[in-house]
This record gives structure tokens, C-alpha cells and sequence, in this order.
């Protein structure tokens, strides 16, 4: 009963159907034949394209450049600027106040159980979406939402790991019902392919359950806390959930504020993926 009572909870505001307003969900897939799509931050898109052969084969499928608030995009690799907000004043802010830069596809809203994340979205974060969504379709564009496997910590679910806590509170489709497309933050599961897989493969299915029109990314990283990541991880994480989903988001994470305990950023590991994979 009390599983059920957090869930109840993690799932307000999912009673209403999510606002549509006409806008069909964004092509974050890759055409047939072509490698996934990519988002990567300004700092992670300037290090891969600095390649010649890793940016050629960017340039062969969809890249979504994720920025900053403030940041004016890079746009190496024909990237798509996509402003990302830790919560939703921030987006309603920025939105609203015409503060993005020209161009801009899609917000992404990073709910996660940090200080960035107001406590009450971190409480109610399909309710949370579901505004930033209103938003972001009431000015013409998509809505992004990654949320963190970390806000199991604020909504307790069954015992197990953390993964299997995500997937038991119903996160994936309590969001993906608010959301253009869903970004799954797998990151932290990559040092196991199968255990990679069973999340993705569990948390896609449950988003496009809530919502069949969803795309669904899955997120890797570079520099994870923890134990070093190999390029071979990488890629053995994409080649087995290539097929469930639309794309990747490759993080190249900064140690600070937002990722105290990651390690230094190994941005050589990512090049090495993309080459293997593009």
C-alpha cells in the first residue's frame, strides 16, 4: 500500500491528457539506414567535432546541441540548439522573455534531486512537465524531459536498485506522458551491458505505453562517478539498445556543482565511441 501511495503521488497532474496543440512529436530519430541522433552540450559537441572523421559522421545524422541558459550555440556538425533548465521558473523565464537563441528546436527540463530542482517539482515531477510542456508548446516548441534515476531518493519505491526503483514508481511513463521526447539518464548503468539494456528496454516500453507518440533517447557518459568507462562499454551499450531507441545523449561531464562526484572529464573515451559507432 504504500508503494501505491508514493506512486499515486509521483503520478499528479497525469489526469488530464497531456496538451498537444497541434504539434506533431519532433523527428529525434535518425532517417533509416543512418546512425542514431545525438544531443550533446556545447563543451561535448566542440571536443567530438574537433575530429574530422567523428564530426563527417555527425553530419550524417541529427545532432541536437544542448545549451546553457545564456549560451549562444556552437552549431559545428549542423547541430540544433536545445536550451536545457533545471527547473520549470527558469523555463517559463526564458520562454517567455524570448531569451533563447534563434533557432531553437526544443527546452529540455532536467528534473533531478539536486538543489538545481525545486523541491516541490522534485516531489511532483509529472505535474512539474506538464507545465513546462504548456509552455513549450504555447510557443511553438518540443519538450525534453530527462529525469534523473535520483528522484527515487525522494520518492522511496521498492527495494532493489535504484533502476528497478525508477521503473516500480512508473517515472518513465508518469513523464512520458508530458513530454515530445523522453531522455532516459541510463548513464550510470553503462559498466553492464545487460543491466544497460533491461533498464532501457523496460523504461522505453512504459513511456511509450503512457504515451505512443514519445521518442525516446538514452543517456551515456564519458567520465560516470565511480569506475573508469571504457570506449568498448560505450559502444557495447549501444549496439544493444540501438533498436529501442531514437538516439543518445553522450555527456562529457565537468566536475562542479552539478556533478560533484564525477571524475575528470575523458572526452578521448566518447571520440573513440563515435568512431566505432558513426
Amino acid at each position: 500500500m504504500a508503494v501505491m501511495a508514493v506512486a499515486a503521488l509521483v503520478l499528479a497532474g497525469c489526469s488530464a491528457s497531456a496538451p498537444r496543440g497541434g504539434h506533431a512529436s519532433p523527428s529525434f530519430t535518425a532517417p533509416p539506414g543512418r546512425p542514431p541522433a545525438w544531443m550533446l552540450t556545447r563543451a561535448a559537441l566542440a571536443q567530438m567535432a574537433a575530429s574530422p572523421a567523428v564530426r563527417t559522421g555527425l553530419e550524417r545524422t541529427r545532432v541536437y546541441e544542448i545549451l546553457s541558459p545564456g549560451q549562444m550555440p556552437l552549431a559545428a556538425a549542423g547541430a540544433l540548439p536545445v536550451v536545457s533548465f533545471s527547473s520549470v521558473s527558469e523555463l517559463k523565464q526564458a520562454v517567455t522573455g524570448n531569451q533563447l537563441p534563434a533557432g531553437t528546436r526544443a527546452v529540455l527540463y532536467d528534473p533531478e534531486a539536486w538543489p538545481f530542482t525545486p523541491a516541490r517539482e522534485q516531489r511532483g515531477p509529472a505535474g512539474a512537465a506538464r507545465q513546462a510542456m504548456a509552455i513549450a508548446h504555447g510557443h511553438g516548441l518540443k519538450l525534453i524531459v530527462a529525469p534523473a534515476l535520483n528522484l527515487t531518493t525522494v520518492h522511496p519505491g521498492p527495494a532493489g536498485p535504484r533502476w528497478r526503483q525508477f521503473l516500480g514508481l512508473g517515472l518513465a511513463g508518469a513523464l512520458a506522458r508530458f513530454s515530445d521526447v523522453i531522455e532516459l539518464q541510463a548513464q550510470s548503468l553503462e559498466r553492464d551491458t545487460g543491466t544497460y539494456a533491461a533498464f532501457v528496454r523496460a523504461a522505453a516500453a512504459q513511456a511509450r505505453r503512457a504515451n505512443p507518440r514519445v521518442t525516446v533517447l538514452a543517456g551515456l557518459s564519458t567520465n560516470p562517478p565511480g569506475a573508469e568507462v571504457s570506449s568498448q562499454q560505450l559502444t557495447a551499450a549501444i549496439r544493444a539498445t540501438s533498436g529501442l531507441v531514437g538516439g543518445y545523449w553522450l555527456n562529457i561531464p565537468g566536475r562542479g556543482p552539478r556533478c560533484p562526484t564525477c571524475n575528470a572529464p575523458r572526452p578521448e573515451v566518447g571520440l573513440q565511441a563515435l568512431r566505432e559507432i558513426l
